[in-house]
């Protein structure tokens, strides 16, 4: 079994940059945050012992996942995993991966709205806490809240997920540093979340993301790999059949 970081090393099929790099928000003092996605080779998916299905590092502020694990996530509508497929910042992308950007689309569904919209409630709660307990929220978390509610909604008005947050950036930046009051932020808040609900019903995303399609790509990239392991180096029989025979497809 290679070790998580050669795993990462050696099978990353999609690198990019997240976090206020991304967003358009990075200043002199932001960090540099990196999210990949690798793909385990398939003979390692029939031992007992499984690969991680997501790695911390090798480098700080590194974070992947496996490509089961991503696309299962994303087919969620996680707003973390859409938002890494949709980086302006790409480092680094394989033909695999171009695939796996080329079905972007794929994931994206009205059901964005839900999961957004639960990730921001609890969000809010805990920007509420730290008002009751300290006087003054998070303002950082404050500002990003903005930009995720704001994504959202244009999210859901357009059909395309963007994530820098271009003319915004000033004011959202004014957040961070504490200089808007929070009575201002909460109206802003609450205006960004109640266009998105008006958005919702008419949205030219449709009902559910296309899992079927997604569920292609992954057996193909799984038996694609399997069949360069085999050219490598010797299997038993019944193993060399299934993937010669390619398994019968999708079920």
């Amino acid at each position: 079994m290679p070790t998580p970081d050669e795993l990462v090393r050696d099978h990353t099929i999609y690198s990019c940059v997240m976090g206020s790099r991304a967003f358009g928000l990075a200043t002199d003092g932001s960090d540099t945050d990196r999210r990949g996605v690798f793909l385990a080779p398939t003979p390692l998916q029939w031992r007992f012992d499984k690969p991680p299905t997501h790695i911390e590092g090798p480098a700080d502020e590194q974070f992947s996942w496996e490509l089961e694990r991503f696309c299962e996530l994303a087919l969620r509508a996680n707003p973390n995993i859409l938002e890494c497929l949709h980086s302006p910042l790409v480092e680094y992308v394989d033909d695999t991966g171009r695939e796996l950007l080329a079905l972007r689309a794929a994931f994206l569904s009205r059901q964005t709205h839900e999961t957004f919209a639960q990730y921001a409630t609890a969000q809010r709660k805990k920007l509420d806490a730290d008002v009751r307990t300290h006087g003054a929220p998070r303002w950082k978390h404050a500002m990003h809240l903005l930009r995720l509610l704001a994504s959202c909604r244009d999210l859901l008005r357009t059909g395309e997920l963007t994530i820098d947050v271009g003319d915004d950036r000033e004011r959202l930046l004014a957040v961070k540093r504490g200089e808007v009051p929070w009575r201002e932020v909460e109206s802003w808040m609450a205006r960004l979340a109640g266009e998105a609900d008006e958005a919702a019903p008419r949205s030219p995303l449709p009902p559910e993301p296309d899992r079927r399609a997604v569920e292609d790509f992954l057996f193909r990239t799984r038996r694609a790999s399997a069949l360069r392991a085999l050219q490598a180096g010797p299997y038993d029989e019944v193993v060399q059949g299934v993937v010669r025979g390619g398994g019968g497809g999708v079920r």
